[in-house]
């Protein structure tokens, strides 16, 4: 197979873990068979500095004309700026819309060598394998907002959550899907209680889920129960689909039960095109160029990359297990040890993926 494939490194630890991800995709090109072409493109900061925009046309455009996305992070002090023209995070949102990406896949999973390190209790969590689908281009974030002067010196802001019957059928099919070939358990996420957009979610995914998914079991659970609820009892779930608000909030706080940031991958994915894929814990500019960022939840965002893109599931699971074993072997970068502990810069332990990937 040969595929091209788009990098955009971006800002902070971003350059150090794409360049392992790139390094982990070669070594899976030469032992399947296969031919990635990489091409590297700006985006975020550093697009800001030296474009003036954080998404130049030219990194449009060669995504565009790919099979895939490989990102690092953006963002930064830097430019952190709130009077500043453009920030980082614009060029994240505006590739969203560019490429029509309304779906985000965030895979939550334990890894057993690591329970410990998770601020919750090993029995709670062992065993936690959850799959969240956060629809990313509409809601709060997209609709109308503003800033309005008052008469009596006060001033009013609003954002609006806004939802069409359409956005909300694509997210909870893709779900379905995905459900279909786990464990066929969907959960749906609202707040139908008090919000009409959620009212809306509710009514069009009991149809869906009615007409097109009677075989999947099926349940609705409230925004606030479902918080607390990936404390309590994470392992009762499997596919969770719910609007861009929520799923922010929900994935960030699961994010916390497999005990780092450093291991969680995403995936950003629309009705068509290449995917976006990257790791969640941001650009993390107090550890750049120390050499110490954990480029794990890189690596196995370049296996879901194989998977969803490149329809290569043996060489995404080949990813996945060479990560784990490289885990149960004891190795650890800084941020899944205690303090004082022994510990690997980024290269290192990802020269023992690839050792794994080998064996």
């Amino acid at each position: 197979m040969q595929s091209k494939i788009v990098l955009l490194p971006g800002d902070g630890i971003g350059p150090e873990v794409v360049q392992q991800g790139v390094r982990v995709l070669q070594s899976i090109a030469s032992k399947f068979g296969h031919h990635f072409e990489f091409s590297e493109h700006l985006i975020g900061g550093i697009a800001i500095d030296e474009t003036g925009d954080a998404l130049p046309n030219s990194t449009i455009v060669a995504c565009k004309s790919s099979e895939a996305i490989l990102l690092g992070a953006v963002g930064g002090p830097k430019w952190d700026d709130p009077n500043a023209k453009t920030r980082p995070e614009a060029g994240l949102l505006k590739i969203r819309k560019e490429l029509g990406l309304f779906a985000n896949l965030r895979p939550i999973v334990t890894f057993a060598e690591l329970l410990d390190s998770s601020p919750l209790k090993r029995e709670i969590i062992e065993g936690t394998d959850i799959l969240f689908f956060r629809e990313l281009t509409g809601g709060l974030y997209f609709g109308p907002s503003g800033l309005e002067e008052l008469p009596d010196g006060q001033q009013r802001a609003f954002s609006t959550a806004v939802y069409t019957t359409s956005e909300v059928e694509r997210i909870v099919r893709m779900a379905a899907q995905a459900a279909l070939k786990r464990r066929n358990k969907l959960t749906m996420v609202d707040k139908a209680n008090v919000l009409e957009a959620s009212r809306l979610w509710r009514r069009v995914s009991a149809r869906i889920m009615k007409e097109e998914f009677p075989a999947l079991e099926y349940e609705v659970v409230l925004v606030d129960s479902m918080a607390m609820h990936l404390l309590s009892r994470p392992t009762s779930f499997d596919v969770v689909v719910t609007s861009n608000m929520f799923g922010d909030i929900l994935t960030d706080e699961a994010s916390m039960l497999p005990g780092s940031l450093g291991m969680l991958p995403s995936a950003s994915l629309g009705s068509s095109g290449p995917g976006l894929y990257e790791p969640i814990h941001g650009s993390a500019p107090d550890i750049a160029g120390k050499g110490i960022a954990n480029p794990l939840a890189t690596i196995l965002a370049a296996a879901m990359l194989l998977r969803h893109s490149l329809g290569l599931e043996n060489e995404a699971v080949s990813i996945e297990t060479a990560v784990r074993s490289v885990l149960a072997a004891g190795h650890r970068t800084a941020d899944l040890v205690r303090r004082g502990q022994p510990s690997l810069g980024t290269i290192e332990i990802t020269d023992h993926v690839l050792k794994a990937l080998v064996a």
